[in-house]
């Protein structure tokens, strides 16, 4: 044969030899990358235009973790189904499938009215505001279906107020939007449709199959995140709460409402009384001689980065691990403060990590000892609106058995859950993290830690109610309003004494 015959041969072989060390060290190391190839497997699926519907793949769950990889048992299957139920959308009518945008709902079209007593026209604390909203599509017809998802408010820019509304689906075009009246004064309704009906049939279907052609969101702010104007007036003014005598009572507030707005600061209606950590000094009496875990998304490492910000005496370890994904250490030696964050398991999306770097939660909770001066703060939900709902219930279990077993050996162990909250959105944004698949998210996320001892800090109303834009990273004035909760609810014996 000819040397460069030869030459063929050996690289042909040398090839080879890579391939197969290659594989090797495939099959050694693929226990590590197994859940991490899995996810983004799926995630390619839900992104490529070749699209199948063989995403319940994710039910086998296999780790390299050997507990996340037990089938699931009768009673799971059955709170998988429930919390699965809990999150249906209604439905397009049969053959009522739009062909173009201008057969959708039109937020410029459609209308909201302030619905008067027919007894009494004026409005107290404590009463309950309903406003009636009327979809239309972009030719002006009415809706005669439901599914649209819409957002609505009450606020006051004078007094810097906001409570979030109640949005009830009449299914026929109608919507009822319902909200509290918690502050003497003037008060301004918004309605906003963040998605048309049509166009959550479209997300319904990115998570089975191919959606069709024709895609009902528009770049351009026509359907995406749009107020919805008023008939007549959005402005109500209202009256100092009703005299208790006799006949005459406070309406009781029936509608599930976490807190409100007043002067820029959040004012919960549930068990844990708020109280303003304003100066730093507070803020350090309250965590001294506390270590504080925060492990989630980016959200939850807002709260770590507005710690070390406002209080002077904390002071940061280079750890040289990445800025996002952590983890991240800080120490304040005279008041004897740890913060740490870690970012949750895969799926990650807004850095490069390597797998093998990565924690789950369940994981990193199973390691800690607990105690009173414990403080463990949980956010885990903005990259797993791609992934079907199994996926997110099945995390959020293994998270759930986590933390009862810390409250079990370490019952004074403070753990608080953060909830999901709307973003800007975009067409783009809006296919893989819309706000409608935060919202189930949401809901799931609320049932799945229900009845534990821990405190649901519920950052989709907080971030509804305020005037601030929506963003998936909250302002700052927003993020202390959280940090304020998570430090009322830590110190919560010294908060009902000062209140």
């Amino acid at each position: 044969m000819s040397l460069n015959v030869w030459k063929y041969i050996l690289i042909i072989l040398t090839l080879f030899g890579l391939i197969f060390l290659l594989l090797n060290i495939t099959t050694e190391e693929n226990w590590k990358y197994h859940i991490v190839s899995a996810l983004y497997k799926v995630q390619n699926r839900l992104q490529s235009t070749n699209l199948s519907g063989t995403l319940r793949t994710f039910h086998n769950n296999h780790t390299f973790c050997s507990h996340l990889s037990k089938p699931l048992s009768h009673e799971e299957e059955l709170e998988e189904r429930k919390l699965l139920n809990s999150i249906t959308w209604p439905q397009l009518p049969s053959g009522s499938e739009p062909l173009n945008l201008s057969q959708t709902s039109d937020p410029a079209h459609s209308l909201f009215t302030i619905v008067l007593s027919e007894k009494d026209q004026r409005r107290y604390v404590g009463d309950q505001l309903e406003v009636l909203v009327h979809l239309r599509d972009f030719q002006g017809r009415p809706k005669r279906y439901g599914g649209d998802f819409l957002l609505a408010r009450l606020h006051s820019p004078k007094y810097k107020a906001g409570v979030a509304g109640q949005v009830l689906d009449h299914k026929n075009g109608l919507y009822s939007a319902r909200f509290p009246l918690l502050w003497e004064g003037s008060a301004q309704v918004e309605v906003m449709m963040v998605h048309s009906s049509e166009a959550v049939a479209v997300l319904q279907r990115l998570r089975e199959k191919l959606p069709p052609p024709v895609v009902f969101f528009d770049v351009s702010g026509v359907n995406i995140k749009v107020p919805i104007h008023a008939n007549t007036t959005n402005t109500i003014t209202v009256l100092q709460s009703r005299k208790e005598n006799g006949s005459q009572k406070t309406d009781p507030v029936k509608l599930a409402t976490s807190g409100y707005y007043y002067q820029d600061s959040w004012r919960p209606l549930g068990d844990v009384a708020m109280r303003k950590f304003d100066k730093a000094a507070a803020i350090s009496q309250c965590l001294a001689n506390k270590v504080v875990y925060m492990y989630g998304d980016s959200t939850i490492r807002q709260w770590y980065e507005y710690l070390v910000t406002v209080l002077p005496e904390m002071k940061e370890f280079n750890l040289h691990t990445p800025k996002k994904a952590g983890p991240l250490m800080a120490v304040d030696s005279t008041h004897n403060i740890v913060l740490n964050y870690r970012c949750h398991g895969p799926p990650i999306m807004y850095t490069t990590i390597m797998a093998n770097e990565l924690r789950y939660i369940a994981n990193e909770l199973d390691g800690l000892t607990g105690g009173p001066n414990t403080v463990v703060a949980l956010s885990i939900w903005a990259h797993f609106s791609p992934f079907p709902g199994e996926v997110y219930i099945r995390r959020l279990r293994h998270i759930r058995k986590a933390v009862v077993r810390l409250l079990e050996r370490a019952p004074g162990t403070v753990v608080v859950v953060r909830t999901g909250n709307p973003r800007a959105l975009d067409r783009d944004v809006s296919l893989n993290h819309s706000d409608w698949f935060a919202l189930q998210l949401d809901i799931m996320l609320r049932a799945m830690f229900k009845g534990l001892n821990v405190m649901l800090l519920d950052a989709w109303q907080m971030c509804v109610a305020h005037h601030q834009p929506h963003d998936v990273h909250p302002p700052k004035v927003i993020v202390k309003n959280m940090v304020n909760m998570l430090l009322s609810y830590v110190c919560r014996e010294r908060t009902r004494k000062a209140a």
